[in-house]
């Protein structure tokens, strides 16, 4: 019992202590190094950008490549929409759901045509690529920043990638699709601190 209650304290503190840190624009002082650790400063991103790489594994060819190319593409419209002020309500919102339903997705290995996939990665891209657009204008380096938080996204999206081709085996599908599980629950943990 005692070795599942330190995990279980892990996970709390970072679930509810860092996604507050990826969206807020203390310490964007920076350039590349900054873009690059955005992703991974909030829980909220890398649960949504490896449940990306998870869904497209799961899926196989050709989504184990779209669904990765589609998401940083999408994202730097939002990126776009964000710099030039474009309102969207709801983004943290949005942010959340995302790694709500892609979970969700993994974990009841749903099989989608693959422009369905790639439309739903796509929405879910705007709202993260938004919250990073909003963030850009305080960047020391804009272009820096945005070649860092790409590059951080897609290797986000590798490790979902990693994690994904453990479905050849049975055993492998089965923790697949509890790491689905694991996105889905930290995904209602995000939508209850964004509402």
């Amino acid at each position: 019992m005692h070795r599942l209650l330190a995990p279980l304290a892990l996970l709390q503190l970072a679930v509810f202590a860092t996604p507050v840190l990826a969206h807020s624009s203390v310490d964007i002082g920076g350039g590349f190094a900054a873009g690059l650790m955005h992703p991974v400063l909030g829980w909220d991103h890398v649960a949504a950008m490896v449940a990306v790489g998870l869904w497209g594994a799961f899926l196989g060819n050709p989504a184990l490549w779209l669904l990765p190319v589609i998401f940083p593409l999408v994202m730097a419209v939002g990126g776009v929409l964000g710099l030039a002020g474009v309102a969207l309500p709801a983004v943290e919102i949005g942010i959340a759901v995302s790694a709500l339903v892609l979970g969700i997705l993994i974990l009841l290995a749903v099989r989608l045509p693959l422009w369905l996939a790639g439309t739903i990665v796509g929405a879910f891209a705007i709202f993260h690529g938004h919250a990073h657009g909003t963030e850009l204008p305080h960047a020391a380096s804009p272009l820096a920043y945005s070649l860092g938080f790409v590059i951080s996204t897609g290797l986000l999206h590798l490790a979902g990638i990693a994690f994904g081709l453990l479905t050849a085996s049975h055993l492998g599908r089965q923790l697949v699709r509890g790491l689905g599980g694991v996105i889905a629950a930290a995904g209602t943990l995000f939508l209850i601190q964004a509402l």
